[in-house]
C-alpha cells in the first residue's frame, strides 16, 4: 500500500512554515510522515522555511533535469518539491509537502489521492504575521494579502478530494494537536504501507 501525500497549503504568513517544524517529530513517530524539503529561489539568507535556496538558473536547471516532482511559482519565486518523495510513497511512507493552493489542481492531477489541507488563519493575525516576519516591504504583504484574498474568493472547494481545513490562529501547540487528530481522521497511519 502506498503512502498518502498530504499538501499542504495557506496563505504566506498563516504559520505553515512554523507549524511543519512544530510537528516534524509527532509526524514521523506517530503518523509514519516524512516532510519534503522544498527548494526555494529566495535568498538562504531569508528568515523562515529551512528549504533548499536555489538561484532561477540552478532551479531551472534542477528542473529540467526531472529533480522535482512539482514544481509552481507564486510570488515572483519558483518552488519545488524533490522528486524524492516517490521513494517515500512507494515505500509506504506518508508525505507531507508545503505547497501552493494556486497549483492544487495540478498536484491533484498527478497524485489523485493526495489529501488537501488548508491552513487559515484570521485577516488581522495575517497582516501582523506577516510586518513581524519582517521578509516583505507593505507593498509586497499588500500583494500577499490581496492574492489571499483573490484565492479564498475562488474557493477551492471544487477539489475532487474533501479539503480539510486547519485554523492557526490560536497557539502553536493547539494546531499541532489539532493537525495530528485531523490526519488521523482522515485515515493517515502509521501502519500505511505495513502488512
Amino acid at each position: 500500500m502506498r503512502g498518502r501525500l498530504i499538501y499542504l497549503m495557506g496563505p504566506s504568513g498563516s504559520g505553515k512554515d512554523s507549524l511543519i517544524d512544530a510537528a516534524r517529530q509527532r509526524l514521523l513517530q506517530e503518523l509514519n510522515c516524512e516532510v519534503a524539503r522544498r527548494a526555494i529561489t529566495r535568498s538562504a539568507e531569508s528568515v523562515g522555511e529551512a528549504a533548499l535556496g536555489l538561484s532561477p538558473a540552478q532551479f531551472e536547471q534542477r528542473r529540467g533535469e526531472g529533480a522535482f516532482a512539482l514544481d509552481w511559482q507564486a510570488n515572483g519565486l519558483s518552488y519545488g518539491i524533490p522528486v524524492q518523495i516517490n521513494e517515500w510513497l512507494a515505500a509506504g511512507r506518508n508525505v507531507l509537502v508545503n505547497g501552493s493552493r494556486a497549483y492544487l489542481a495540478e498536484a491533484q492531477r498527478r497524485y489523485p489521492d493526495l489529501l488537501p489541507l488548508l491552513l487559515t488563519v484570521r485577516s488581522e493575525v495575517l497582516r501582523e504575521r506577516l510586518v513581524r516576519r519582517g521578509r516583505e516591504n507593505a507593498e509586497q504583504i499588500e500583494a500577499r494579502l490581496q492574492r489571499n484574498a483573490r484565492l479564498s474568493a475562488a474557493g477551492l472547494d471544487a477539489s475532487p478530494t474533501a479539503l480539510m481545513t486547519l485554523d492557526n490562529s490560536q497557539a502553536l501547540a493547539a494546531t499541532v494537536a489539532n493537525l495530528i487528530a485531523l490526519l488521523r481522521c482522515a485515515g493517515v497511519s502509521a501502519e500505511q504501507g505495513r502488512t
